[in-house]
């Protein structure tokens, strides 16, 4: 179940609390008409910021959860920031902070000026790529995920972005890996045949993504973008319990 609306953060705004920044692409990826899939190649340059997808919407979530942005505060210098940054992403993300203990961090609105003013600075302290790799949820996703899972999954999702909380969906296809990414939700919209999510999308920071859920099918799906084809995909909602 969801927590407790009563202990709800603020809402996710894209253009106030998202990155201003993204998660670079290892690969070209470029759609074969003739057969729908994806083909790709090395990018050349190789990208310096790669593998961040779960660094970066976890670490959004910290800031949403654990921050408070004051941007009529003097700014600080980069070793304040550093300290500060550093204690905002060793904070617990499944849980929500209370106004007296979130961490003040001068100097800037929101996330998103922040990051555009210090983006190596928080490249550098948000996290490693190895925590995209080493991610609670990779054991679930190895076993079968039926449509009832995806049924109550929709729905408690659906319930959480009622109440003001903002999840965390690890999207994926098993076994063939064609999708294993991350994205935070932040807001919901009932649809002819089920849900619209509207997602940010850690690989794209100058727009949100629109995430579906086909009641009658019990499926998701994700359309078209830069790194995937479109189409149905699995989710499992992460950094939720001790085990996810």
């Amino acid at each position: 179940m969801p927590p407790d609306d009563s202990n709800a953060p603020r809402r996710f705004v894209f253009e106030r609390d998202s990155f201003a920044f993204a998660n670079e692409l290892l690969w070209e990826y470029r759609l074969a008409p003739d057969s729908g899939k994806m083909k790709f190649s090395p990018r050349a340059p190789k990208p310096d910021y790669a593998h961040r997808c779960f660094v970066l919407v976890r670490a959004a979530r910290q800031f949403l959860y654990h921050a408070r942005f004051d941007g009529q505060a003097n700014s600080a210098d980069d070793t304040a920031y550093r300290r500060l940054v550093r204690a905002t992403v060793s904070r617990d993300p499944r849980l929500v902070a209370s106004p007296q203990d979130q961490i003040v961090i001068p100097g800037f609105a929101c996330l998103r000026e922040f990051s555009a003013a210090r983006p190596q600075l928080l490249k550098e302290e948000c996290g490693g790529a190895w925590r995209s790799y080493f991610l609670r949820s990779h054991w679930r996703m190895i076993f079968f995920i039926s449509r009832t899972h995806q049924e109550r999954t929709a729905a408690h999702l659906e319930r959480a972005l009622r109440q003001g909380f903002s999840p965390i969906v690890h999207l994926v296809k098993f076994p063939t890996l064609t999708i294993n990414h991350g994205m935070i939700l932040f807001d919901v919209a009932a649809t002819g045949g089920g849900w619209a999510f509207s997602a940010c999308d850690p690989n794209d920071a100058q727009r949100p993504t629109i995430i579906t859920f086909d009641k009658a099918a019990r499926q998701f799906s994700l359309p078209a973008n830069a790194y995937w084809p479109g189409g149905a995909l699995n989710i499992i909602e992460i950094f939720a319990s001790w085990f996810l």
